[in-house]
C-alpha cells in the first residue's frame, strides 16, 4: 500500500486518541460520545460524528482501522484528501442516520404495544426519560417488542463501522475485480462478490435478530453506511464528479 495517505493518516490517530482515553476514562467519556437515542437524556447532536471515534474494544478498533487502511488507501489516492474525507463522514453520518431511524421504528413499536395493553403513553415516556421501566411490561405486552424498545432506547451505539461500510461499497464499485484474502477464509474472492454479500448478512441480521459475528453489533448502521456509500457513488459517478472539484 505505500505509505500512509494524510486523511487515513489522521483517522487513525483520532481514533487511536479517542481508544487510549476511553481506556482510561470510559464511563465519562462513553456517556459523552457515543450514539444514544435522540430521546434518551445522554443525547447530544454532536454524538453523530464522535461515536464514529468510539470503540468497544482492541478488537472492534483493530478491524476497523485495518479496513480503513487496507480498502480506504486506494480510494483516497484516487479521489484525493478532500473528496476522501468528505465521503467517509458522510457514510458515517448516513450510517447514524438510518440506525437512529431503526431505534425509532423499534421504540415506537414497544411504546404502540404497552399503549394497546392499557398504558398511558406520558408514563412510558416519564419512565424511560429517568433511565427506568416497568418490569411488568414483559407481561402485559409481547417481550420481544419490549426488549427490543428498551435496547433502542438505551443501548448507545459506537465505532467507525458504519463509515467503513461505506468506504468497502466504494472500493467495490472502484475494484470490482480486485481478489481479497479473508482471515476466516483463505481463498481469494473478488470484491464485487465478497462486499454485496457481506451487507446482505448485515441486513439478514438486522432483520431477523440472528446474527452469525455475535451479539451488541449495530447491523442496520452497517446497511446505512453501504447505503449513503452507494448513493454517493452512484451520483458522482452520474455527474462526473472529479478531482478537480475537490482540490480547488
Amino acid at each position: 500500500m505505500g505509505r500512509l495517505t494524510d486523511g487515513i493518516k489522521h483517522l487513525l490517530l483520532i481514533n487511536i486518541l479517542f481508544f487510549v482515553a476511553t481506556s482510561l476514562y470510559g464511563d465519562q467519556l462513553y456517556q459523552w460520545f457515543s450514539l444514544w437515542y435522540p430521546g434518551n437524556s445522554n443525547f447530544g447532536v454532536w454524538q453523530a460524528v464522535s461515536h464514529m471515534f468510539m470503540h468497544g474494544g482492541f478488537g472492534h478498533i483493530f478491524f476497523n482501522m485495518y479496513a480503513l487502511w487496507a480498502f480506504g488507501s486506494p480510494l483516497e489516492r484516487m479521489w484525493g484528501t478532500k473528496k476522501f474525507m468528505f465521503f467517509y463522514f458522510s457514510a458515517g453520518l448516513g450510517a447514524a442516520l438510518i440506525h437512529s431511524g431503526v431505534n425509532f421504528y423499534h421504540v415506537q413499536q414497544g411504546v404502540d404495544a404497552l399503549v394497546s395493553a392499557g398504558v398511558a403513553e406520558t408514563d412510558i415516556y416519564a419512565l424511560l426519560t429517568q433511565g427506568q421501566y416497568n418490569t411488568e411490561w414483559n407481561q402485559i405486552a409481547d417481550p420481544g417488542l419490549i426488549s427490543g424498545m428498551l435496547e433502542s432506547y438505551f443501548t448507545p451505539a459506537v465505532g467507525a463501522s458504519g463509515a467503513i461500510y461505506g468506504i468497502l461499497v466504494a472500493f467495490g464499485m472502484s475494484y470490482p475485480n480486485s481478489e481479497l484474502f479473508l482471515i476466516f477464509l483463505p481463498i481469494p474472492i473478488k470484491a464485487k462478490y465478497f462486499i454485496p454479500v457481506l451487507i446482505a448478512l448485515d441486513l439478514f441480521s438486522g432483520v431477523t435478530g440472528y446474527s452469525i459475528f455475535g451479539s451488541g453489533i449495530a447491523h442496520f448502521a452497517h446497511v446505512g453506511g453501504a447505503l449513503f456509500g452507494f448513493l454517493m457513488m452512484w451520483y458522482w459517478k452520474k455527474n462526473q464528479f472529479n478531482n478537480n472539484r475537490w482540490d480547488v
